[in-house]
């Protein structure tokens, strides 16, 4: 925990490992543009696959995440683990370190995510972000009122939505985790 500051925490060797795996992964396919967070880890995650695909990293500040002000980092999965009471604030939405409502945190992320969009008519575009930013997109595009926690999504996961002109938005995948499957390395709360 920091005295002053938004804890802003690296990748580990093992979340750096994992972002090379995906950047793997991802180069046998067509990738346009890449946004990321301006979170450090999401940053991260983003260069080997900007590498890969010879192409700079855009950094949009719509999908930080929920957190991004607080003082402190710990991974979902430890808090959990340590059956700690943030875990429980951050369950029940009764969590206190975040400076936006989860209304507003959603319409931030709608909004930026849709930016994104609106700016890439046919191309495809990855946005690396977090685990809140994916809930509240997915809440969204499912027309679900309780945004917060509702699924689960691992590190490095890839969900693909397709987005028609006309505003249709259609899920295609959520938590595609192959490119980690075999690798030792962990892939989130529920696979190892």
């Amino acid at each position: 925990e920091l005295e002053s500051g938004a804890a802003d925490p690296e990748l580990s060797e093992q979340g750096v490992r994992q972002a090379e795996l995906l950047a793997q992964y991802l180069s046998t396919e067509s990738l346009d543009a890449i946004y990321s967070s301006p979170l450090s880890r999401a940053r991260q995650t983003a260069a080997p696959v900007a590498q890969s695909f010879d192409l700079d990293v855009t950094i949009i500040d719509g999908v930080a995440e929920f957190d991004r002000h607080s003082e402190w980092y710990v991974p979902v999965e430890e808090l959990k683990a340590a059956n700690d009471p943030r875990w429980h604030e951050l369950v029940s939405g009764e969590w206190t370190a975040t400076h936006e409502t989860e209304d507003d945190f959603s319409s931030r992320v709608t909004s930026a995510i849709e930016t994104v969009v609106s700016n890439h008519a046919s191309p495809r575009v990855a946005i690396v972000c977090h685990g809140g930013v994916i809930n509240a997109y997915v809440a969204s595009i499912l027309g679900m009122s309780d945004k917060r926690n509702f699924f689960y999504p691992n590190y490095t996961s890839i969900h693909r939505i397709a987005a028609a002109r006309s505003g249709e938005r259609s899920i295609v995948t959520l938590n595609e985790t192959s490119h980690l499957r075999g690798s030792g390395l962990p892939i989130g709360l529920f696979q190892k």
